[in-house]
């Protein structure tokens, strides 16, 4: 199995924002939300009024990225300085002029999209980011770097499932976390541990018991 990146993709290239930040390392986990809009009834004379749909909120993604450049150096380098590798999500929250027009004069920052192999690609844009520096070379530069990211739903998607024509039976992707083991993931996501061998072969997995973290594995169908 190869290690597959995440990565955020610049949907609106051309600006002064890079075309895409590829993660060093992938996420353990991510999270998916989404609510809706409901009113009651308050002019009928109930404890309770009937409940009136008003709209759907758009979906937000929340992940969390860890960028460490400590082991890249070399002999005769020092590691680079994180930031290089994070500045790119902050620039794709600035705003962009060519996006300018009456009702925002100013323009707006460009639309985005979560990549992940063949799992679920999800338009939007970078609603908020946090970055927390946790080790520094003795200069002071930063060399590793903590991003938490939400992201806004830019379009209407209908569903979670994995996109294209290349994912799973059932359109289910598991990510692998530290310490998983085939029968764990099997347990943990079809309620039967004994079904590892299923997930092995249909990742073409022939030494199970060396799983890379980070990687992506397709899921049988029947859950």
């Amino acid at each position: 199995m190869s290690l597959v990146k995440a990565r955020i993709e610049n949907l609106e290239k051309g600006g002064t924002a890079p075309d895409f930040v590829e993660a060093l390392f992938n996420p353990k986990e991510y999270t998916f939300s989404k609510s809706n809009s409901w009113a009651g009834d308050t002019s009928a004379q109930a404890n309770a009024g009937e409940l009136q749909f008003t709209g759907g909120q758009n979906a937000t993604l929340k992940l969390q990225l860890v960028f460490d450049t400590y082991h890249l150096a070399t002999a005769s380098a020092p590691p680079p300085d994180v930031r290089g590798r994070t500045d790119g999500l902050w620039q794709m929250m600035q705003l962009d002029k060519r996006f300018a027009s009456e009702k925002s004069k100013h323009g707006r920052p460009p639309k985005v999209k979560f990549f992940w192999g063949n799992t679920w690609a999800f338009d939007s844009v970078i609603e908020s980011i946090s970055q927390q520096f946790t080790l520094f070379l003795p200069s002071g530069i930063p060399v590793r770097a903590i991003v938490d990211l939400t992201l806004k739903e830019a379009k209407d998607h209908e569903t979670l499932t994995a996109g294209g024509g290349s994912g799973a039976a059932g359109g289910i992707i598991q990510a692998v976390r530290q310490g998983d083991s085939l029968a764990r993931i099997a347990n943990d996501t079809l309620g039967n541990a004994g079904r590892w061998r299923e997930i092995a072969d249909l990742n073409k997995i022939s030494n199970v018991r060396n799983l890379m973290s980070g990687s992506q594995l397709k899921l049988p169908g029947g859950l």
